[in-house]
């Protein structure tokens, strides 16, 4: 059992919207985490005053410039003592999560137990870096902790002028969307620059992204410095039966306002059967005895709207 809550009035506003809150999972975890309660409690002090009390620092493991964030408490009493003792160092080590972010539940269990035996228990899946963030371990327990997730087979992420930890959508190994091997270019580009990760020596940091299909699930474009997106080259594939299956479920109505209509080149079009024209770069479907959808892959900017409404019933070309 941990020591006694500290009253967070503030935080306890968090926990009344409709919305998971961080602060009942953190309250949680202080049940048998005295440094989770004083994090509770530096927190409180920030949303009363309006300051932020952490500050940087030095703090690494043994053979890596990165991968570690430190963080200290400002946050002193008259005699120059933490008010917060418990949380008064609360680091976090970035941790390359696997290509494809694919886990085991074992490895998770596993993950969790060393996080509670050295830090606070928090951990982030997966922070805005795309690294798995275990939040709040002291100086002394930084390369306990690291060690530990070394032995299971994980790595340091980056952290400063360095390349960044990448990241990759789960990808071909089960989105049917996935137009290239994911997991292998991830694998391939940290194998290249594993180095360039662990010891910063770059003007600024540099990031990789990869994501399967124009979709972007990794927001590569947006998050990115090399956004790597998956593509295809020749004509989009149909299916009638799903497409007559998909036009019966849901209609002429939305088949025209929410897939021809929102086409940003024109290149979809729905045509009488006997209009539709033939060519190299024509994909067509009928989606009823009088209708079909005409496609023209010259025009085709790969926004892949019409294939995640119809899903199917078109899908991405065969060659990618």
């Amino acid at each position: 059992m941990a020591k006694k809550l500290h009253d967070t009035p503030n935080l306890d506003e968090l926990e009344k919207g409709p919305w998971p809150s961080f602060v009942t999972g953190i309250k949680r975890l202080a049940k048998n985490n005295d440094m989770a309660v004083d994090l509770l409690g530096q927190l409180e002090t920030s949303y009363r005053t309006k300051k932020g009390y952490w500050k940087g620092g030095t703090v690494g493991v043994f053979g890596y410039g990165g991968g570690v964030i430190p963080r200290f408490t400002e946050l002193k009493d008259e005699n120059g003592e933490p008010v917060f003792k418990d949380a008064a160092e609360f680091h976090t080590l970035r941790i390359q999560p696997p290509a494809g972010m694919h886990y085991t539940t074992d490895i998770l269990r596993k993950m969790c137990d060393v996080w509670e035996k050295h830090g606070s228990g928090l951990i982030a899946f997966h922070g805005q870096s795309g690294d798995i963030m275990f939040q709040g371990a002291t100086t002394e327990n930084v390369q306990k902790a690291f060690d530990e997730l070394n032995e299971m087979g994980f790595d340091l992420g980056g952290a400063g002028p360095a390349v960044r930890t990448s990241m990759s959508c789960v990808g071909a190994a089960r989105c049917e969307q996935s137009c290239f091997d994911e997991a292998k270019a991830h694998r391939e580009v940290v194998n290249t620059f594993l180095d360039d990760m662990h010891r910063p020596s770059l003007p600024y940091k540099f990031k990789f992204k990869f994501s399967g299909c124009p979709n972007d699930c990794m927001n590569s474009i947006q998050r990115a410095d090399m956004a790597v997106i998956g593509t295809w080259r020749d004509n989009m594939r149909t299916d009638e039966a799903l497409a007559r299956k998909w036009f019966a479920g849901h209609g002429m109505d939305e088949l025209v306002n929410d897939v021809v209509a929102r086409c940003p080149t024109k290149a979809f079009q729905l045509k009488q059967i006997k209009d539709v024209k033939k060519g190299e770069h024509i994909s067509s479907v009928a989606v009823s005895d009088t209708h079909a959808v005409e496609i023209d892959n010259k025009d085709c900017v790969r926004c892949m709207h019409c294939i995640n409404v119809m899903t199917g019933a078109l899908a991405t070309a065969s060659t990618s």
